[in-house]
């Protein structure tokens, strides 16, 4: 029997491969997901709605697409990066997958309400859906939800913690930024982080 050739980044039946690999931010250990030749996930060790490490997955740390990933992250800790450029595959439905890109274009140092996010996402009546997906976003910081917050400016819930948040907003020096708020030392690859699983990613973040 005659076999097709096995495609970049595709396991044996043709499906995008799952790599894996962990990595130590200021902000505490997190992990990153590639499916094909692309970002699917960036998860808080313990955030809500985090991902277990799924059966045939692969741990691979120099991959391309988590290389990548990983030098933006530590360039952005660094405060030498607003835009993230690594390519992204988030898995939702259409009306999250609008709700994550109207995240994607806010940008740094500014914050929106949940109320004008889902009106970006083309749904304004859809406010609780919009935090809804918001919560579920898999790209914490790339898709930066730590930008959306409450019709009062109040930072109300965040997947990854309030702690983070607040950090998140004060290293951007956005609205809403929190005052006395250490964030340590610039990221550095660390060893790959235990399954856990949940946590509200975080939004996108872009230069």
């Amino acid at each position: 029997m005659k076999h097709e050739p096995k495609r970049p980044g595709a396991n044996e039946r043709g499906q995008p491969e799952v790599r894996w690999c962990g990595y130590r931010s200021p902000l505490g250990p997190m992990r990153l997901v590639a499916r094909g030749d692309a970002l699917a996930g960036l998860y808080f060790d313990g955030q809500k709605y985090d991902v277990e490490i799924g059966e045939g997955w692969s741990e691979s740390p120099r991959d391309p697409v988590l290389r990548e990933a990983m030098r933006e992250l530590d360039e952005y800790f660094a405060g030498r990066r607003v835009r993230f450029e690594v390519k992204l595959a988030p898995q939702g439905t259409g009306f999250q997958r609008a709700v994550w890109r109207a995240i994607a274009a806010v940008p740094a140092g500014r914050t929106i309400s949940y109320a004008e996010l889902a009106r970006r996402a083309g749904s304004p009546s859809a406010v609780r859906a919009a935090g809804a997906a918001t919560g579920r976003n898999p790209l914490s910081i790339i898709v930066p939800c730590h930008r959306i917050v409450g019709s009062s400016g109040s930072l109300t819930g965040y997947a990854g913690g309030l702690r983070r948040k607040v950090a998140l907003l004060a290293l951007e020096g956005g609205e809403g930024s929190g005052r006395g708020m250490e964030v340590r030392a610039p990221a550095r690859r660390s060893r790959s982080p235990k399954p856990s699983g949940a946590a509200d990613p975080a939004p996108p973040r872009s230069r």
